[in-house]
């Protein structure tokens, strides 16, 4: 007796794809082709507007007025803006503080090359109403040099460094002090992993109401290092306190409180 040759195969949705007798599934039945999903743009680019993204995103957790279409905006839209080779100089761009109009943060994307003096005296030029800027966020691809480091000794506000690489990234923070710890990479905002518990930046007042609800001091409180990654992306000072609220199957819903130390 002739065997029918087209055969239906279940898959696990329990639904079937029509399978031919050559053994091949139909187009239809797959769908979308899985090349439809890859970026045939540059790579420096789509590390570009993933960089931009997160720090604009953390500048707006930090109290920054952020338009959310700078945010929001498609890699698509953004090469059609900046090009597959963005030029570094466009990406330029200052943000200032709702509750605090006094406070403004200028931030700026280096080149690839290494950062040496001679970029730190060119970048000092480039800054305009220095007087008015509480803040300086630089963007590096490449290492920077140690007297370069030292020229930075000549801003009068607080720098953060993030050495942008395509694995790893580096935060140094001048005000007072050098730190250079490794952070997690821009090309993630860590604090929209699922696993994250969620960081609230209690104001002096909220903090002085914390210590007086539970009559504790602030060193009494659990502490959070300043080096720690959820530190650096809201900028926190020592002795700033946050609200972690946790909720989640494992460790369930339940709020604790930490100190930047």
């Amino acid at each position: 007796m002739e065997q029918n040759l087209l055969m239906e195969r279940p898959n696990e949705g329990g639904r079937g794809h029509q399978e031919n007798e050559n053994g091949n599934f139909g187009m239809e039945s797959l769908g979308r082709c899985l090349s439809s999903f890859v970026d045939e743009g540059s790579t420096e680019s789509h590390r570009f507007y993933l960089s931009r993204r997160t720090v604009l995103e953390m500048l707006k957790d930090r109290g920054y007025s952020v338009p959310s279409s700078e945010i929001d905006i498609s890699l698509q839209d953004f090469r059609g803006v900046y090009g597959q080779n963005p030029d570094i100089e466009l990406l330029k761009f200052s943000a200032t503080h709702i509750s605090d109009p006094s406070k403004r943060m200028l931030v700026i994307f280096c080149g690839s090359g290494v950062v040496k003096v001679g970029m730190i005296r060119l970048i000092t030029f480039q800054i305009t109403d220095r007087d008015s800027l509480t803040g300086l966020i630089l963007v590096l691809q490449n290492n920077i040099t140690s007297q370069a480091m030292k020229a930075l000794d000549l801003f009068k506000f607080k720098i953060e460094i993030f050495q942008s690489r395509s694995s790893l990234i580096m935060l140094l923070v001048l005000d007072g002090g050098l730190v250079c710890p490794q952070i997690t990479d821009l090309l993630v905002n860590i604090t929209k992993h699922i696993l994250k518990p969620k960081h609230q930046v209690l104001s002096e007042q909220a903090k002085q109401r914390l210590l007086k609800k539970y009559s504790i001091e602030e060193k009494q409180l659990p502490r959070i290092l300043k080096k720690d990654a959820i530190s650096r992306y809201y900028g926190l000072e020592r002795g700033q306190v946050v609200k972690v609220t946790y909720d989640g199957d494992i460790t369930g819903s339940h709020v604790t409180y930490r100190c930047v130390w």
